[in-house]
């Protein structure tokens, strides 16, 4: 699978991830869990919803097959 995430996509994602994981953890709504899933796309640079409707954020140089 090719990455689709740019990199200011992959630190906007583990920012607000971080906040909202954050949020949830100190006893926020159960919704801010939703960080978490935020946290492993931005790591991985893969995201199932962008894949699934076809989006890119990533330039062609900067997508590579991901093992």
């Amino acid at each position: 699978m090719k990455i689709n995430l740019a990199i200011w996509d992959r630190v906007l994602r583990f920012f607000f991830g971080v906040l909202g994981t954050a949020w949830a953890v100190a006893g926020g709504p159960w919704w801010a869990y939703f960080g978490v899933y935020l946290i492993l796309t931005s790591t991985w640079g893969i995201c199932p919803i962008y894949a699934m409707f076809k989006i890119r954020t990533a330039k062609i140089t900067e997508q590579r097959f991901v093992p």
